[in-house]
């Protein structure tokens, strides 16, 4: 029993011009061989080359926004919170209302507004205060009736106690006055 294997593979019938060509080819195989020897072409060469396996970039489509928030890591480890906004527009728009006053631009090329902080009344007030102590330990000093240093010992206590609740740095801040311009 013999069998002819040919080295060439075709998708169609062979042309009979070719015919000479396939039989040298062939091999013949006899029924003493294994059969991996018989399917075995004779040289690497003559096998037919592989086309190159390459990789190809295919980028996605630009997904539409869905409004969802998910939390990711940056590249310090801090996590961010991202929101997927559906309309970006908006927050443009919340994001300069949201910038300092400092920031932001106007329209008709003004100048940023600025504030300007006075504490001058406040300041007034504690050197009335100290003036006032400095006078009442003068005439306490050269008093020399009880009733009246009774009566100058209590004011003075009152004047200590108010110069000690005005003159500090809270106070100041609470009675500052702002002006814009």
């Amino acid at each position: 029993m013999s069998i002819m294997i040919s080295n060439t593979i075709r998708n169609s019938a062979p042309d009979p011009a070719q015919t000479p060509a396939v039989a040298e080819g062939t091999k013949k195989v006899t029924g003493t061989q294994a059969p991996d020897e018989a399917g075995r072409l004779d040289s690497p060469k003559e096998s037919h080359p592989l086309a190159p396996v390459t990789d190809e970039y295919i980028p996605e489509e630009e997904k539409e926004p869905t409004g969802r928030y998910w939390m990711e890591t940056d590249e310090n480890g801090k996590s961010k919170i991202h929101f997927d906004d559906p309309n970006p527009d908006r927050t443009q728009k919340e994001e300069k209302a949201d910038a300092p006053a400092n920031d932001r631009k106007t329209d008709s090329g003004k100048k940023p507004e600025t504030c300007i902080a006075n504490s001058d009344k406040v300041d007034r007030e504690i050197e009335r205060l100290k003036k006032k102590l400095a006078e009442l330990e003068q005439q306490l000093n050269t008093e020399t009736d009880e009733r009246k240093i009774k009566q100058l010992e209590s004011e003075l206590a009152q004047v200590q106690n108010e110069l000690r609740q005005k003159d500090n740095d809270a106070y100041r801040r609470q009675h500052t006055q702002f002006t814009y311009s």
